[in-house]
């Protein structure tokens, strides 16, 4: 059993850190910054992508090389990522480097000065990866999906932007978001590694009492009055690609844990899911079909991605909505409904596995919901589901009529 017992501590400048021991020759150490590309006003899209990249290329005392090379020069290595909701930048290395390691951060996190000429070079990279994303369908599929179903709203925009919004950024747009979002108040610090706690507080008071504080954690934009949309494009693509889906709980929502697990029965990592066991191994309608259940901090989506030959596209969403009937309609048995939830107990383990994903994870979690819950209390969690419940969520964000589609055809002269 993975023991997941973290401790929560303010430093003194209000910036909240959370702090796992585990006994490894190898630290992590994550900012986690509520500044995701939901935040994004119209004229941003695309721009907390771009921070993620822009903010490795100079401080006040830095220039990129020194950036890129100071974690490098000694084995270890510096990255961030962006979501719809939060920019992490982290670092993993040797735990006697520490001191180089929270230094380091912090002077991106809060010096960053974002040279012009850097700017233009990093535009060309971003776009580079923009059409990379764009030729691949199974990638561009859930973008253009989210734009189906959040119209008019930023989580329906791209996080990488558009060549447009990209091409508009400047050093002024940077250093204004990172006004906006990053102050103690919307920031948290995680950190799992062999190093003391009353060690590293001390480090990270050092490095990080410059932070900027005093203003109100940034509240998302919600979304409201879902549509169901179903829509069909030609692509010039070899397969036909496919997603179904709808709104699903948020985060703080008593039906999450109860909607993962039904995601996951559905058609989650496992080979013995219901739609793998069904399109792929029964009928070898596809080779890749997948359930995904996507929350945020009120609400979600969920979906189905297939991509399939255009002869079997019918016959493929024939079974996916008789499995979501299925659901609907007929409740999981005690023997399924056990089956279904140690299956999941052991994702969440795998999962916590690395050490990497689990000082994101407690950054991400204590940043969204204030609070760690132990591993212990995630099964608890998952233990009380009942199949009456699962059932009542089914029939609550299955119904068929508030499904959304959206459809890759395969044009008659794309070689099929």
């Amino acid at each position: 059993m993975i023991e997941l017992l973290p401790h929560i501590y303010t430093l003194s400048n209000g910036l909240r850190l959370v702090y796992l021991h585990a006994g490894s020759p190898v630290a992590h150490l994550g900012v986690t910054v509520l500044a995701g590309s939901r935040f994004e006003e119209d004229h941003e899209v695309g721009l907390a992508h771009f921070l993620e990249h822009s903010i490795f290329k100079g401080t006040e005392k830095r220039k990129a090389f020194h950036i890129l090379s100071r974690l490098d020069s000694v084995g270890g290595e510096l990255n961030a990522y962006t979501t719809k909701e939060e920019i992490c930048l982290y670092a993993s290395f040797v735990k006697t480097h520490l001191n180089r390691a929270a230094e380091l951060l912090s002077d991106i996190a809060i010096n960053s000065n974002f040279p012009e000429k850097e700017i233009q070079k990093e535009k060309e990279i971003v776009l580079d990866e923009l059409n990379s994303y764009l030729d691949n369908p199974s990638d561009k599929i859930f973008d253009d999906y989210e734009a189906l179903i959040f119209p008019n709203h930023p989580l329906g925009n791209n996080i990488l932007g558009t060549p447009e919004s990209v091409q508009s950024f400047g050093r002024e747009s940077l250093k204004q978001y990172v006004d906006k979002f990053f102050f103690t108040e919307n920031t948290v610090i995680s950190f799992v590694g062999d190093i003391p706690l009353n060690t590293l507080v001390k480090c990270l008071e050092k490095h990080f009492h410059s932070m900027p504080s005093g203003k109100a954690k940034a509240i998302p934009r919600t979304f409201e009055n879902y549509i169901p949309v179903k829509k069909r494009v030609e692509e010039g693509n070899y397969q036909a690609h496919a997603i179904i889906g709808g709104i699903a709980p948020g985060y703080n929502s008593e039906h999450r844990r109860g909607m993962t697990l039904l995601t996951n029965v559905l058609g989650g990592p496992a080979m013995n899911s219901r739609l793998i066991l069904s399109v792929r191994e029964k009928y070898g309608y596809t080779y890749n079909i997948e359930a995904q259940y996507s929350p945020y901090l009120d609400l979600g989506y969920w979906s189905i991605y297939f991509g399939t030959d255009q002869k079997y596209l019918a016959k493929t969403m024939k079974i996916i909505y008789a499995e979501l009937k299925k659901l609907r309609e007929v409740p999981l048995t005690a023997k399924q409904l056990l089956q279904a939830k140690e299956q999941l107990k052991g994702h969440i383990a795998l999962s916590l596995d690395s050490n990497l994903g689990l000082m994101q994870g407690l950054g991400k979690s204590l940043l969204l919901f204030n609070q760690i819950d132990t591993i212990q209390e995630m099964y608890a969690s998952i233990d009380k589901l009942t199949s009456e419940e699962l059932q009542e969520i089914a029939r609550t964000y299955f119904k068929e009529e508030t499904i959304s589609e959206l459809i890759y055809d395969v044009k008659p002269d794309s070689g099929n």
